[in-house]
């Protein structure tokens, strides 16, 4: 192949799942073009595979209205840099991952100005601000799918878009090594063991952390010889110690420095945070207690803006209450606690849960890459 004739690339991708996605979305756009460049704002996972990051992608990493607002003057100089940036390069393509807050209004202004823009990830219209999807269709010439049903909806409103299938699900063995991620983290085979993902966001450890930590406090006194394990994103270990020191002094919980997929292969059970975490421990068929905190005001905003009694992927995905979801004053340390207790006491339970987190582990399964890739090379005009 002609590496000469390989395009370049401009991406943006915040917070940890965005940085997975996209490195896993360059994976299969190398196989096709491995000349191929790219560069803007990513995270560890992307510039391993040789990714220029000129902003990390911690740097989105906020958490509703009033984190944003925050953080708001940086955000905006960053994007304008950005956006001159990506103007005097004139790349092939822009791929925006997530983060719609920031990608829309750059992929519009993008656009206005030639330059193809690709959004990967269907936001969730289908679950709440649903008027979305005017901004998407004037920010995108192309949306990259996740779930099999969007692409149709997004037709409706004269929005191109390709289902690829969830990256994810081909990373994730359809049997999770269990075994083998426990050898790993120095788990006894036998232990029974506790995964705590209260997020990757700084916002989500403030509010999130905190109940989750308490209840396996409270696990933990029902059953000694329990094993925690808590994967902490890049930046987030001194907000983690301080929850840790704050509000359960002494809990023996392992911190693992990322290790997220271990941590799911190796646990019989994860308290979890909302978010793209949830499918991931569906992938892994772990049995989960969802969480979702936030600042009040935040809560108070959002809370009419719903579409469907869900709010966890895997149970949008399987349009049931598969998994226990605890949302705000809800989400106490003993609800969680409890709503852990349950799944660790009902073997029966968690068999089923396995074999619907199967089933939906297989249909998510498209060989998200070299879908991605083809989807692009056509809006590239090269398919």
């Amino acid at each position: 192949m002609d590496t000469s004739t390989a395009p370049r690339l401009a991406m943006v991708a915040g917070e940890a799942s965005g940085d997975l996605l996209a490195s896993l979305l360059l994976q299969g756009l190398r196989s096709r073009w491995p000349g191929l460049s790219a560069g803007g704002i990513g995270g560890p996972k992307m510039q391993a595979q040789g990714f220029d990051a000129w902003w990390p992608s911690h740097k989105l990493s906020v958490f509703g209205y009033v984190d944003a607002l925050r953080h708001l003057p940086e955000l905006l100089a960053i994007r304008r840099a950005l956006r001159q940036r990506v103007l005097a390069e004139r790349p092939a393509v822009f791929v925006g991952i997530d983060a719609p807050d920031f990608n829309f209004a750059l992929e519009r202004a993008l656009r206005a100005q030639g330059v193809k823009t690709v959004h990967f990830v269907c936001p969730s219209i289908w679950a709440w601000r649903g008027e979305r999807v005017k901004t998407l269709a004037a920010a995108a010439d192309h949306v990259l799918c996740l779930f099999p049903f969007e692409p149709a909806l997004l037709a409706e409103h004269g929005v191109p878009a390709s289902f690829v299938g969830h990256p994810l699900a081909d990373l994730i063995p359809l049997q999770p090594p269990r075994a083998a991620a426990r050898a790993a983290l120095g788990l006894d085979d036998e232990a029974t063991v506790v995964a705590l993902l209260p997020g990757s966001r700084r916002s989500e450890i403030t509010h999130i952390a905190p109940p989750l930590l308490q209840a396996a406090q409270s696990l933990l006194r029902e059953r000694p010889g329990l094993r925690l394990v808590l994967p902490v994103a890049p930046g987030l270990r001194p907000l983690i110690d301080e929850a840790i020191a704050r509000h359960a002094p002494g809990l023996p919980v392992q911190l693992l420095d990322g290790r997220s997929h271990e941590a799911l292969a190796a646990c019989d059970l994860t308290l979890i945070a909302s978010g793209t975490a949830t499918l991931e421990a569906a992938l892994f068929k772990r049995p989960m207690v969802v969480v979702y905190r936030l600042n009040a005001f935040n809560h108070w905003l959002m809370k009419d803006k719903a579409y469907l009694p869900w709010f966890s992927l895997p149970n949008i995905l399987l349009r049931d209450f598969a998994v226990p979801e605890l949302i705000q004053d809800a989400a106490t340390p003993q609800a969680i606690a409890d709503a852990g207790r349950a799944w660790l006491d009902d073997p029966a339970r968690r068999d089923a849960l396995h074999a619907r987190f199967t089933e939906l582990h297989l249909s998510l399964r498209q060989d998200t890459a070299q879908c991605a890739s083809h989807a692009i090379a056509q809006v590239l005009g090269q398919a």
